[in-house]
């Protein structure tokens, strides 16, 4: 009789599982990209496990999706227009980048990443320098990061670098003389905060003001510094530690995560000196289309807040979004990234 009771409660139990993964919402297909901050081969590799993840947390939260479609943008603009078409469903988004496309309701934010806060946090250039400034991450959880305007090292990088590291204060023509790498006008790190900084200490100048501004990606970006084809560059804080093993390695060589060696001998905490510090910049956001209700509905996104913050707390979730940097996640709202459309405002 106990065999008996023991197999008709399994069966019942088993019953269960199927009647409640049938009452599962279907999803054929979800679609998330990530922006083009670090290279996309890379992204791609360290996120090639996080679609079985997300099946699999979204089905315990009723919701059986066939297939997670994960992509790189070719630009942050690429990604933002994807998402205001709904041909993208969820992205992440700089804060600078979801201030302009948040700003028709095409997009919302549903999380802010939280991230390791780092070892600096000085807002004195020469305090960057140095291999004995090592910028190192520490265990407080952060919400906001840091942009930096870095010199190469190239002759007009290393004179710049020699002011700034003798305290004294660096002119409008010295930085208007030097060619300035910078990102998309939409990037938090790469455009909009360094413009605000020469904003507040060059009466009003911009980017735009500037002789010699080239486009580039972080990763080209670094490359041009380390083959002193331009002499300054912009770069979220931590720029330094992502690519300190690839500075040094042979330029026919790639490290670990598909980066390419570009063949410096020195380290580049010592010859990519910080000549600039921009206030805090808030953190990268998940982002979801408002244009699809089966997306944009109170419960999927509760659904996928939840989906993707048991992720990271996971080991291998933390590996995934190690990419970004991101070390967590927490439920964030629109109005956190005001101050984001204040400085698009400033920028304009």
């Amino acid at each position: 009789m106990k065999k008996l009771t023991a197999l008709l409660l399994a069966v019942v139990m088993l019953l269960g599982c199927a009647s409640a993964l049938a009452d599962n919402i279907k999803m054929d297909v979800l679609t998330f990209q990530f922006v083009p901050s670090k290279d996309a081969d890379v992204i791609i590799t360290g996120t090639k496990n996080l679609p079985e993840l997300i099946k699999a947390e979204m089905a315990n939260l009723g919701y059986d999706i066939g297939e997670v479609q994960i992509s790189v943008g070719t630009s942050y603009e690429a990604t933002g227009e994807a998402m205001t078409a709904g041909t993208i469903d969820v992205g992440w988004l700089p804060g600078g980048t979801y201030a302009i496309y948040s700003q028709s309701k095409e997009v919302d934010v549903i999380l802010t990443a939280t991230r390791a806060g780092l070892s600096n946090d000085s807002e004195n250039p020469a305090d960057w320098n140095g291999i004995e400034n090592k910028t190192l991450p520490t265990d407080d959880q952060v919400t906001f990061y840091r942009s930096l305007i870095y010199a190469a090292p190239t002759e007009k990088g290393k004179a710049l670098a020699a002011k700034v590291n003798a305290g004294e204060a660096l002119t409008w023509d010295e930085l208007n003389d030097c060619t300035w790498a910078v990102g998309n006008t939409s990037s938090s790190a790469g455009y909009i905060y360094p413009t605000m900084w020469l904003m507040d200490h060059y009466d009003g100048k911009k980017i735009s003001d500037l002789s010699s501004v080239v486009n580039l990606g972080y990763a080209d970006a670094f490359a041009q510094a380390a083959s002193e084809q331009v002499d300054i560059i912009c770069c979220y804080a931590d720029g330094r530690r992502d690519y300190e093993k690839p500075w040094n390695l042979p330029t026919d060589e790639q490290d670990e995560t598909g980066k390419q060696g570009m063949g410096r001998e020195g380290a580049i905490w010592d010859e990519l000196n910080v000549i600039g510090v921009t206030s805090g910049i808030y953190n990268d956001t998940v982002a979801v289309t408002t244009a699809k209700p089966e997306i944009y509905n109170p419960e999927f996104i509760n659904a996928l807040q939840t989906a993707l913050i048991n992720i990271i707390n996971t080991e291998e979730g933390q590996a995934i979004f190690s990419v970004y940097s991101h070390t967590g996640y927490a439920i964030a709202q629109d109005s956190d990234y005001d101050a984001a459309r204040q400085a698009l405002t400033a920028v304009k």
